[in-house]
């Protein structure tokens, strides 16, 4: 088992813990990359003195290359994730980094710089493309949106990291002003390393490579301190996952035409809803704030480079108290209602943002600022969290990593576009800008009412049953609350029936099991 398998002997809630706490470092170090350029860009300051100050267009080239690294390791992930498996694809990820961290850390022509970006969002995207999924098939399912919404919170804290560390080193003289914010990014891609070593893979990995005995002992140190291999609990799920899989599978070796099947499991429909959540996060506008917060306030509100990095970071401070909202709100309410109530927020506060700034006075700016704010909390509650996980809960375990890594690769491709072109909107149509972005969220709405089914508190083996009732939405719309299926429908259902295989444990697992 060793180093990429079962891992050590953590049980119970601290493994559980030690699992979430390594998955939001990997979505800390998102969020920091996210922001540390946002500081550096666009103004006199060292930064710009080391490559020449460029000009926007080039600025969003050295912003947005770094989502063209993620988009390619997110189709790394989806031609060879299935070969690896989770946990090797994350610490590949967070080595990745670290080296694309050394490379931007020590350069001095913008030629290396972008290089740096490049093989930093290669790792990201490994990270981005793997980590949701990897929390999703390790959580309890009345805790899992909880424990995946957190990934989207410690998403801000990086961000907010990354905006303060930006401000506070602004003030200071020399190389050191951009080289360490830059080169810190590599503190927490250690810890992501150092985290992954002890921990285990999936259980439903493990048994889609065919290593049942593995994925029983990781079962087993899930459910608690003092259970065995033998025990209830752990004999159910596995027989569970393995009936599901057993079905998934009954046509043979994977083959990349089933993504586009359609059938009784809808894989066609999965995937395009893995894309489709993607798609619309990042044209909320989101990362228009996230990436270019000091440069909106300072060019399209007209306030001074100072003001508008303050505002930025509490731009980000406002964001983070936003993402703790779904942390209560994400298993009470289900995924739809917290994405639709987010889009017709975001709408709202961008409508009201552009109608304030098309008057061009110094007040309707502080106005237009207090709806970036607002806007921010908005985008907490919904479309912060949900679009980096809906896809884990959507797909099936066969193409679960497939569907993962080509939504993550919509995400960066969506980001690449919204970050190269944002500065140059800004500079040609202004705070009209803000108009497009508030038209997007008024059509994911209506969207998510009619074609997103709800996943809350399914297990993942539910899902296979998703879209049973068929139709153009998949059953969405005649369903309540976009309930198409139950939670624990799986279990009763005719066609999971008499699927079942002998449990095999070796004498070696049955002593280390009674010595825990």
């Amino acid at each position: 088992m060793g180093l990429f398998g079962a891992g050590t002997s953590m049980r119970g809630r601290w493994l559980n813990w030690a699992i979430t706490a390594a998955s939001c470092q990997g979505f800390l170090l998102l969020g920091y990359d996210q922001g540390v350029m946002s500081g550096l860009i666009g103004a006199d300051n060292e930064f710009g003195k080391e490559f020449g100050h460029p000009d926007a267009k080039l600025q969003g080239t050295i912003t947005s290359i770094y989502d063209i690294g993620c988009a390619v390791g997110c189709l790394f992930c989806f031609f060879f994730g299935e070969r690896f498996g989770r946990k090797r694809i994350i610490i590949a990820g967070g080595s990745t980094m670290i080296i694309g961290t050394i490379l931007l850390g020590s350069s001095t022509t913008v030629a290396q710089f972008l290089v740096g970006r490049i093989v930093t969002g290669l790792g990201n995207g490994f990270n981005s493309a793997t980590i949701p999924m990897y929390q999703s098939e390790l959580a309890k399912p009345e805790t899992r949106g909880i424990l995946l919404c957190m990934q989207g919170t410690v998403t801000i804290v990086g961000l907010c990291i990354a905006y303060w560390l930006d401000f506070g080193l602004s003030f200071v003289s020399g190389a050191v002003q951009w080289r360490f914010p830059i080169s810190f990014q590599a503190f927490f891609a250690v810890c992501l390393v150092l985290q992954m070593l002890p921990l285990p893979e999936t259980p439903r990995f493990l048994i889609e490579q065919k290593r049942n005995a593995e994925a029983t002992e990781i079962l087993a140190r899930l459910h608690g301190e003092n259970v065995g291999l033998d025990h209830e609990e752990v004999v159910f799920q596995r027989r569970q996952i393995e009936t599901s899989i057993e079905i998934e599978s009954a046509g043979g070796p994977f083959r990349y035409s089933e993504l586009l099947q359609g059938g009784k499991l809808q894989n066609f429909r999965r995937i395009c809803l893995c894309c489709a959540v993607n798609l619309m996060q990042q044209f909320t506008g989101s990362n228009m704030i996230n990436y270019y917060a000091p440069v909106v306030y300072a060019d399209a509100m007209g306030l001074s480079r100072t003001l508008s990095l303050i505002l930025g970071g509490c731009t980000s401070m406002t964001y983070l108290v936003g993402s703790f909202i779904p942390l209560w709100t994400v298993e009470r309410y289900g995924r739809r209602n917290l994405l639709m109530f987010s889009a017709t927020g975001l709408c709202l506060c961008f409508s009201l943002a552009s109608i304030l700034l098309s008057l061009g006075t110094k007040s309707t700016a502080y106005g237009a600022t207090a709806m970036v704010f607002v806007f921010q909390i908005f985008l907490g509650i919904g479309w912060l969290p949900i679009p980096w996980f809906y896809p884990a809960e959507v797909t099936t375990t066969r193409i679960r990593s497939r569907g993962q890594a080509i939504g993550g690769f919509v995400n960066w491709m969506c980001v690449f576009t919204v970050v190269q072109i944002t500065p140059i909107a800004i500079d040609n149509i202004d705070w009209r800008t803000f108009v497009i972005f508030a038209v997007f969220c008024a059509l994911w709405v209506p969207i998510v009412y009619f074609f997103f089914p709800e996943t809350n508190q399914l297990q993942l083996e539910d899902i296979d049953h998703l879209f049973e009732k068929g139709g153009i939405t998949g059953g969405v719309f005649t369903s309540k609350g976009g309930r198409t299926v139950e939670a624990g429908y799986h279990q009763t259902h005719p066609n999971t029936q008499g699927v079942e295989k002998p449990i095999v444990i070796t004498e070696e697992q049955v002593e280390k099991a009674g010595d825990v």
